[in-house]
Parts: C-alpha cells; sequence; structure tokens
C-alpha cells in the first residue's frame, strides 16, 4: 500500500526544525540563497561596477598563477588547478563573476525579493566589467612577465580554433554548469577550507581541461592580444557571441532549473508571502 502524501508531509514537519516539507539543510541554504542574490541585485551601480571589475582582476591573478606553473610543469592539469587561486579570490573578496551570478540571484527574482530589470542590469554590468578588468590586468602580465607570450597564445588559439562544433558547443556548455555548480556547492557551506577546494577542482576541471568560459577565456586571449598574437577583436567578438549562451545554458538550465524545481515549495511559500507584503504596503505586483 502507498503510504499518503499528506501524511508523509506532516511527518517531515515533526521530524524537521523547520514547518516546510524539505530538509531543514535545504531551507536554511534557500532562505540564505535568497538573501544573497537580493542584496547582489540591490547594490548601487558604482558597488556593481566595482565587484565585476574586481572580479576580471581576480580571474587575471588566476591566469598569472595558470602562466608561471604551466612555463614551469607543462601540466593543464596543475596550470589548471593554479588558476583556481583566482576563483578563491573571487569568492573571498566577493568580486562577482558572470556565471556565478546564475543561481544565487535567480532565485531573488523567482522569490519576487528582485526584478528581472535589475538581474539584467546585473548580468550586462558584471559581464562587461568582467571582460574590462581582465583585459586591464593582462597588459600588466604581458608587459611584466615576458617569458609567457607563447604560452599566452598558444592557449588563446586553443581556444578560438574550430569554430562551432558539438564539441566546442559541450565544453562552453560544461563551463557554465561547472562554475555555477562550484558556486552552489559553496553556497552549502561557510567553511573556508571547503570553499578553498571547490575554487581548486573548479580551476582544474574548466581552465585545465580545456573548457571554453566566455570571461576566463577572453582574459587569456586579452593577454595572447596584448603580447602581439596575430587575433583580432572581431575574431574574439565572434566567439563570444556563442559561448557565452552556451555558457547560460549550461548554469541556468542543467544547474539552477532543477534547483529551482527541487525547492518549488519553498519558492511559492516566499513569493506569496512577498505578495502579502506588497498588498499590505499598497503596491501591485
Amino acid at each position: 500500500m502507498e503510504p499518503d502524501s499528506s501524511n508523509l508531509e506532516e511527518k517531515r514537519k515533526e521530524l524537521g526544525r523547520t514547518d516546510e516539507p524539505l530538509e531543514d539543510e535545504l531551507v536554511e541554504e534557500f532562505d540564505n540563497t535568497v538573501t544573497e542574490g537580493a542584496e547582489r541585485l540591490t547594490r548601487t551601480w558604482r558597488a556593481l561596477v566595482i565587484t565585476g571589475l574586481f572580479g576580471g582582476i581576480d580571474v587575471g591573478v588566476g591566469i598569472l598563477a595558470y602562466l608561471a606553473v604551466k612555463e614551469a610543469t607543462g601540466s593543464d592539469l596543475l596550470a589548471g588547478a593554479a588558476f583556481g587561486f583566482g576563483l578563491l579570490a573571487l569568492q573571498l573578496a566577493h568580486s562577482e563573476l558572470f556565471t556565478e551570478n546564475f543561481l544565487v540571484p535567480i532565485y531573488a527574482v523567482v522569490s519576487r525579493h528582485s526584478t528581472w530589470l535589475q538581474l539584467g542590469r546585473f548580468w550586462t554590468v558584471t559581464l562587461l566589467t568582467n571582460l574590462l578588468g581582465g583585459w586591464l590586468f593582462t597588459w600588466f602580465v604581458v608587459a611584466g612577465f615576458p617569458q609567457f607570450h607563447d604560452t599566452l597564445e598558444k592557449s588563446a588559439r586553443q581556444y578560438l580554433e574550430g569554430g562551432l562544433t558539438l564539441e566546442s558547443a559541450a565544453l562552453a556548455l560544461l563551463a557554465g554548469s561547472t562554475i555555477t555548480l562550484g558556486t552552489r556547492m559553496a553556497q552549502g557551506s561557510g567553511s573556508e577550507v571547503v570553499h578553498t577546494f571547490i575554487a581548486l577542482i573548479d580551476g582544474l576541471l574548466v581552465v585545465g581541461l580545456g573548457m571554453l568560459h566566455g570571461a576566463l577565456n577572453s582574459a587569456i586571449i586579452f593577454g595572447a592580444m596584448h603580447a602581439g598574437a596575430d587575433i583580432s577583436y572581431t575574431d574574439w567578438l565572434l566567439w563570444m557571441l556563442w559561448v557565452i549562451p552556451l555558457n547560460m545554458v549550461g548554469g541556468l538550465v542543467v544547474i539552477t532549473l532543477p534547483r529551482l524545481v527541487r525547492t518549488l515549495e519553498l519558492i511559492k511559500n516566499e513569493r506569496a508571502e512577498q505578495n502579502r507584503r506588497h498588498a499590505e504596503d499598497g503596491r501591485v505586483v
């Protein structure tokens, strides 16, 4: 005989610390994610520009670590893990990386703590400032470390060659999903040791395995261009036009959408609560 679903839900409420029909840890993570997402989306223009710019600079620091280890060892995996230092800097400095912004702010929007317009502003400014920060920092890397020029050009051409194929599309999709998954994992832990481990693994997987990530790879491509590689901004832009959408598919469809479905009850409750508050304030949603 199948157990009654209402009885299961009541039993779950009795066992947990909250009255929600999901695991307590999931409820707490949901609340933290919604709060953090709303805080990010309501940043001032100045704060948004600075956090995105430093996101690009942090990526540049990771690229410097990648180049140093790659030059010394010749190992893509070790160099990728070293790049994780830049991802760790992003987390500890509370900077913003474009594909990190998929899971957290989406929760704030679907829970009606923020708007889609705020999300569009957030994504656009973050991507543009990530690119600018990476462009600026790699200029200094190229000026200060001429021994890395050949490695930069080789890496950049590996990203650009071949165009849009099934393999490259899969690599772009995997990059978006991997970075977003790392963000989700970090969101569930307050341990800096765990965050460090996640950052190193993300670097090893995304950069070490040669996945295609719009913001991260662009900084390497910019570095190669600064070093004199025969790569034009048109080449880079055409590459970006298909990599970024596939990064978004990876982050939004593969990781974020299933998470939304998993916490659908919490989202519905939060939306109802926000509607009630808006009604009390005399606002229409």
